[in-house]
């Protein structure tokens, strides 16, 4: 008997043994990434020692959203490389240079997010950003002309209106000290708001709800991210789902219901058109409003190539992408031009120089302003908007450098390490707009600098929210000289799925 209990265990070691190669059995079976040719996966992607004998599984415990940051820097640092983690069943692979990045990049059977993005669809629903497969290469055809250089021109003076009233918002305020994190977001959302929807949200009675939803969305989605238990669905919708649905009922009756007055406006529109042929610059038939992305949508539902629940997806997928995001950017791009005096002054200069009017200001006088586009480059390479993106290997998935990706990979592109690699960036930590002239950037690899991500899913926004930072920019800097209040060397940054530091 003690005999074949041996037989029996040495069998089931033995098994256990060779099972332990194609999956951490003790990290909940997460399977291992794999190579092929003799290539090792410590020279591509080496696995990060955990700190238990359950892979990386509980090595976030008892972090905060600052130590959570603070540890993917840290092994960004102790790999020097791209590197794989196991947790809970699951293999990671963390990107951090930039000829890795576009390999996934640009494979198409790498287009879908990472599953944490599914938590967003209470909330965004299945638009631009989540969608996947058909359904995103459809939507994304249908909303590509919103972002026509025509259309821009039109929301070029939406940006200046916006502008103008946050100088004299500014102006008008009693303080010498102006806290950004207070002012911006409500500039950027009533651009978006205006631009997507075509009202003003300042003239909307629940407008200020509406922008605080948005805050709760995103504490909705890094709280059950970064906390394990939530990641079970049973247990997020008995502990946590009816703190946050007040909040998504606000966002989508608001939204719907411009929907609702905004396709009524279209309907009229449409019956008084007459039957002559209408110019490109005729904003798609319509000359007596301005053109917002709705109408896009609407004209795309009036052919029977999407819904009304589609059209809300679409909606407040581009309210939640373009409102945070753009808001950000804005905040460090005038940090930085308080903490360097220098180059504000030759921000300051180079707008003299090149717009004469400011009333005249057009994007081709913004088009001019070369070194003000390198310093809001060099700020969102330092201070990525979106510090990580997400992918997913939906099946088994082998990349030209050897790797094989078994299906269920979780990938993090990690943007925020990628553009502080000085493989890719000399003196990375040091603020250099001149890095982003022509002669600096020549033979840099294309997907070193990635704010926008890159590939097939790149932003469809990225102009629209290039075009509206420089605005700003101009109509500050010409108006006021900044002064430093914070020194970034103190900043402690927050997870989550937009870039925050911890006093904000």
């Amino acid at each position: 008997m003690v005999f074949w209990t041996l037989v029996v265990g040495f069998i089931l070691i033995i098994w256990l043994f060779k099972l332990n190669k194609t999956y951490h059995i003790l990290a909940f079976f997460a399977p291992r990434l794999k190579t092929k040719d003799g290539i090792t996966l410590e020279s591509i992607a080496p696995v990060v020692p955990g700190k238990t004998i359950f892979g990386n599984t509980f090595d976030m415990a008892g972090l905060d959203y600052v130590g959570i940051f603070e540890y993917a820097r840290k092994n960004a640092a102790l790999m020097k490389n791209n590197y794989s983690q196991h947790f809970l069943g699951r293999t990671v692979l963390n990107v951090i240079d930039a000829e890795l990045w576009e390999m996934i990049a640009t494979d198409t059977k790498l287009i879908k997010k990472g599953f944490v993005y599914d938590f967003l669809q209470p909330a965004l629903g299945e638009g631009l950003l989540i969608s996947r497969d058909q359904k995103w290469h459809a939507r994304r055809k249908m909303l590509t002309p919103a972002f026509h250089f025509n259309i821009l021109g039109q929301f070029e003076e939406i940006f200046k209106e916006e502008s103008q009233k946050f100088v004299k918002e500014l102006e008008n305020l009693d303080a010498d000290i102006v806290l950004l994190d207070e002012i911006i977001p409500k500039l950027t959302l009533n651009v978006v708001c205006e631009t997507a929807l075509g009202v003003k949200l300042d003239e909307c009675l629940n407008g200020d709800e509406y922008r605080e939803s948005f805050k709760v969305f995103e504490e909705s989605f890094n709280k059950r991210v970064n906390t394990p238990y939530l990641l079970v669905e049973p247990i997020y919708k008995l502990l946590e789902e009816h703190k946050y649905t007040s909040a998504i009922k606000i966002a989508h009756d608001f939204s719907s219901d411009i929907i609702e007055k905004r396709r009524e406006l279209f309907e009229a529109e449409l019956n008084k058109q007459t039957d002559e042929q209408t110019s490109e610059n005729e904003d798609f038939g319509f000359k007596k409003k301005r053109y917002a992305m709705l109408d896009t949508l609407l004209r795309a539902e009036k052919e029977g190539l999407i819904d009304h629940a589609g059209i809300c997806e679409e909606v407040d997928t581009f309210m939640f992408e373009g409102f945070d995001t753009t808001s950000m950017g804005l905040t460090f791009s005038l940090m930085n031009l308080s903490l360097y005096p220098e180059m504000q002054e030759r921000c300051y200069q180079e707008i003299m120089e090149n717009i004469d009017d400011m009333e005249n200001l057009d994007i081709s006088k913004l088009n001019n302003l070369k070194y003000m586009e390198c310093f809001l480059k060099e700020t969102m390479r330092l201070y990525p908007s979106v510090p990580v993106i997400m992918r997913e290997a939906v099946q088994e998935t082998q990349l030209p450098n050897g790797l094989i990706l078994p299906a269920n990979t979780f990938i993090s592109i990690h943007i925020f390490d990628i553009h502080r690699n000085p493989k890719h960036f000399e003196n990375p930590n040091t603020f250099d707009p001149e890095r982003f002239t022509s002669e600096r950037s020549a033979g840099r690899h294309p997907y070193a600098f990635s704010p926008f991500s890159a590939g097939q899913r790149n932003c469809i926004g990225q102009k629209f929210a290039m075009l509206e930072m420089k605005t700003l920019l101009v109509h500050v800097i010409h108006k006021f000289k900044l002064l430093p209040l914070v020194d970034p060397e103190e900043f402690e940054f927050k997870t989550g799925i937009i870039i925050r530091t911890k006093n904000e």
